[in-house]
């Protein structure tokens, strides 16, 4: 079967990322065979200048990227779940097709497409809320994922309904419907474990090319996505900063980019990763909250492709949610110490700083330590739907 061109799509926001949705249907049945069509759709390889102009993609990686979406694909499969997809990510630069992991702002319109294009009915509708659940799973990470929104009967069939005022986000402006983006039993989506190397810290040693190795200690979590937790005190004594500490404009500053970088490929050799995929593990920089701050528990600093993210990549901040509940991370002993300066109560809920805004994650933990699930809200948009070229 030969795939049309122009190629039928759906663009759509999700949370903080926008991305081309496709129906599996309408592409080759062999995964290896999506590389020139996705590149097209994109707009890669584009070396010299990064901007993807000749195709949808917006030159940062939160603008690159695409969900594939289809029915389930076993009959065991569709007695579990309501529709299945594959997230890839697509190189600015090379092009390279990433299928290592999963992209968490995207997830929450997994369901919304999927009843648009009627690939699937919501698995459960609560009539006196209007609001149903589509349970997918995720190819990349074996994991199930439930997302829940506002619905209006259309038909009689099912219809997203996203524009209620309901809940505004950071680095969206407005309000929107509230979308329940739920991770099912989050653990180990690329590792098997939690934490990869059974320690809720390890030291890592890195270094920039022709200096002497650091040693840095980083908290390797596998939670949605695998992602590497070091703190700024840590990276700022590695590149001799401990004096003044790291401010926000060192984060774009190649040195700091090439450590983390290099702090990152040991972190992925140490959790059985690739170190040369680019998009998987991520890695996040951690600190407390100024003294005089009420309104976050922990900020974070998150790298996506090797570039500061303008905000925060959704699986890095459920991981880092869920690393917050685990005794001995990083992350763990940075909230502990900001809510018992602050005198607060222990939440499930986690606030978290980003260079986007605050936003609150949420973990379960069943009595002997397991992670039940890990939870956002998130808003969407449909953005257009139509034909792509490639």
């Amino acid at each position: 079967m030969s795939t049309a061109n122009p190629l039928p799509a759906t663009f759509l926001r999700g949370g903080t990322s926008k991305g081309i949705f496709l129906k599996r249907s309408d592409l080759p049945e062999d995964p290896s065979e999506w590389t020139p069509i996705f590149q097209g759709i994109m707009g890669s390889p584009d070396p010299q200048y990064r901007r993807q102009l000749n195709g949808m993609g917006g030159g940062v990686s939160s603008l690159s990227k695409i969900c594939v979406v289809g029915p389930p694909s076993s009959p065991e499969r569709a007695a579990e779940v309501d529709v299945e997809y594959t997230f890839v990510q697509v190189g600015i630069e090379d092009g390279t097709l990433d299928l290592s992991g999963n992209c968490g702002n995207l997830s929450s319109m997994i369901g919304v497409f999927a009843l648009d294009e009627e690939l699937c009915s919501p698995r459960k509708v609560k009539a006196d809320s209007g609001v149903a659940t589509v349970r997918s799973f995720n190819t990349n990470t074996s994991k199930i994922i439930d997302t829940t929104f506002p619905v209006s009967l259309s038909g009689g069939k099912h219809v997203a309904v996203l524009d209620a005022p309901q809940v505004e986000m950071a680095g969206v402006p407005g309000k929107a419907s509230r979308i329940v983006l739920q991770f099912v039993n989050p653990s180990g989506a690329r590792t098997g474990k939690l934490l990869p190397t059974g320690s809720p810290v390890d030291v890592l040693e890195c270094g920039l090319d022709g200096a002497a190795p650091s040693l840095i200690p980083a908290s390797l979590v596998d939670a949605t996505n695998p992602t590497v937790f070091v703190s700024s005190d840590d990276l700022a004594e590695a590149l001799g900063l401990q004096d003044r500490g790291i401010s926000s404009a060192d984060y774009s500053l190649l040195d700091v980019e090439r450590l983390l970088e290099s702090i990152r490929q040991a972190g992925a050799k140490r959790m059985g990763l690739d170190p040369s995929a680019k998009a998987q593990p991520k890695i996040a920089v951690l600190s407390e909250p100024a003294e005089d701050a009420t309104d976050a528990d922990i900020i974070i600093y998150a790298f996506s492709m090797g570039v500061l993210h303008k905000a925060v990549p959704m699986t890095v901040g459920l991981c880092l949610g869920v690393a917050t509940g685990v005794q001995g991370t990083i992350a763990h002993g940075i909230v502990s110490k900001a809510r018992a300066r602050l005198g607060a109560i222990p939440s499930d809920m986690v606030r978290i700083r980003h260079p986007g805004g605050v936003v609150a994650v949420g973990a379960e933990f069943a009595e002997d330590g397991t992670v039940l699930n890990a939870q956002v809200l998130r808003t969407g948009r449909r953005l257009m739907k139509g034909v792509v070229w490639w």
